[in-house]
């Protein structure tokens, strides 16, 4: 049995790709990595031209992705959010996993998870609930698809300003909108996934849940 985990990060070796690597590895199973700013994938067109053949018609390497989920036995998805919705890449894949659902219902009953980070704590009064948002985005496609969601873990990430070089003196900085008037890069530093215990314990829980349901544990 074979895990595909899908990331939406595009930062190399990011919090999202920590936690996923983690639940994949906690399935004990045989598992594939795959980052989607490595690939080449298009948005679906809406054409409706897989309806007879399973196979997108665009032909980028949104039809190999399409293979590896079709062929894994389960799916993590892992993305960001941007904007407080699930990241444009993550978005764009669950609609390339389009064409798998006509007529044969190829991805119907696959266990899946998703992780997803973000910079804005839950406890932020007036701030979207973006963790919730994007897991919500991910839920809703493996419910129309049939598949047999197992949770989704919340991760707290970084807002770019912590790193970009002004991120105490600009306008419109995320760390003052997040953390307040006064907040400051010293004051919020870098959140790390390995320093949150609640998030690791439910990575490990949703790779484990993954596996239970493929084997009957």
């Amino acid at each position: 049995m074979k895990i595909l985990g899908v990331s939406g990060s595009p930062i190399k070796n990011s919090n999202t790709d920590r936690a996923l690597h983690m639940a994949l590895q906690a399935t004990g199973l045989e598992t594939e990595f795959v980052k989607l700013t490595e690939c080449d994938i298009e948005p679906c067109l809406a054409c409706l031209e897989c309806l007879d053949t399973n196979e997108c018609v665009i032909g980028d390497d949104g039809n190999k992705l399409a293979e590896k989920a079709r062929h894994a036995d389960g799916l993590i998805i892992a993305g960001f959010t941007p904007y407080s919705s699930i990241d444009a890449r993550c978005k764009a894949f669950m609609e390339r996993l389009y064409p798998l659902r006509h007529k044969y219902g190829l991805m119907q009953g696959k266990p899946g998870g998703a992780i997803v980070t973000c910079a804005i704590p839950e406890d932020c009064p007036g701030l979207p609930n973006a963790c919730q948002n994007g897991i919500e985005a991910v839920q809703a496609y493996m419910m129309e698809e049939g598949m047999n969601f197992q949770g989704g873990v919340k991760i707290l990430g970084n807002v770019p300003c912590l790193t970009c070089g002004y991120g105490d003196e600009c306008a419109t900085s995320g760390l003052k909108m997040i953390f307040g008037p006064e907040a400051s890069l010293d004051s919020v530093g870098l959140s790390s996934f390995e320093n949150q215990q609640e998030a690791l314990r439910q990575v490990e829980e949703l790779g484990a849940n993954i596996r239970n349901v493929l084997l009957g544990g």
